[in-house]
């Protein structure tokens, strides 16, 4: 599917998630999108004028814009502007509906709605603009996350929502992010890394597999012996994202099937781990 297919799926989830769920039950987004919502509240209580959530998420990406086209590169750029750009238009073209307006279900479907068209934009190699932006940027320079800023904002936004619309919203809109993350993770895998220990009696086969497949870096462990039947072994270990499972599995069955394969989650990873540049 084209990038420019994947923004506009993911430009009417978002839209949907905010004006048929969010919006009606009171619950914030996470990140960018909550402060939107945030400064838009604000002004409808307190101000004699009213922004729009969708001109408010298309403001507080501009400065973000320059620093990715700056620091990460101008393709990847432009299309997350589309991203952004196709997100707000779906916003104001699609009507605030009150389907329900209990918290809870708003809250979780907002949140199923949001996390996979995030997901599949992420998949498809579309960022959806704000926090994606800081974190790519950090990352490069520091090699650390962005955890840190998203706990802060995200907790700003619960704490909003316990002011604005009481505290059992600010609650819903903490499982609601909660959950959006989830899903989520569950359609983007790329960022989840795998730690692969192979046991094959045919080591260069596996490895000229694997590296035609994936750049991936491999330590062999030389005069490795099967208790069973004493046989002379080659230990291999690897570092792969979840996304490359598949293409993982396909090397194996293309050079070993009979390998001994154990695949692990990697809790941290330090050193050099190539990722697929964004520009």
């Amino acid at each position: 599917m084209s990038k420019l297919s994947a923004a506009f799926l993911y430009s009417i989830a978002v839209a949907v998630a905010l004006n048929f769920f969010w919006e009606p039950g009171g619950i914030y987004a996470s990140g960018i999108t909550g402060l939107a919502q945030l400064i838009s509240t604000i002004t409808k209580r307190f101000a004699p004028f009213t922004v729009s959530t969708a001109l408010m998420l298309l403001v507080l990406n501009l400065p973000l814009f320059v620093l990715a086209w700056r620091k990460i590169g101008h393709h990847f750029t432009v299309f997350t502007i589309i991203s952004v750009v196709l997100s707000s238009l779906m916003m104001k073209i699609i009507p605030v509906t009150k389907l329900t307006i209990d918290p809870i279900i708003c809250a979780i479907f907002g949140a199923v709605l949001n996390g996979a068209g995030t997901g599949f934009a992420l998949k498809n190699g579309i960022s959806t603009g704000g926090l994606d932006i800081l974190g790519i940027v950090l990352r490069k320079k520091t090699g650390k996350s962005i955890g840190t800023i998203n706990i802060i904002f995200n907790a700003m936004i619960i704490f909003a929502a316990g002011f604005i619309f009481g505290w059992p919203h600010a609650f819903y809109s903490a499982l609601s992010i909660f959950i959006n993350g989830k899903v989520m993770d569950l359609v983007y895998t790329r960022h989840q890394k795998l730690q692969v220990m192979i046991v094959t009696s045919h080591p260069k086969n596996v490895i000229e597999a694997i590296q035609s497949e994936m750049r991936r870096g491999i330590t062999i462990v030389h005069d490795a012996e099967g208790a069973y039947k004493h046989q002379e072994k080659t230990i291999l270990f690897t570092v792969i994202s979840r996304y490359e499972m598949h293409d993982l599995e396909s090397a194996m069955y293309h050079s070993d099937p009979h390998a001994f394969v154990s695949i692990t989650s990697a809790v941290k990873i330090l050193g050099h781990f190539y990722e697929q540049p964004h520009d």
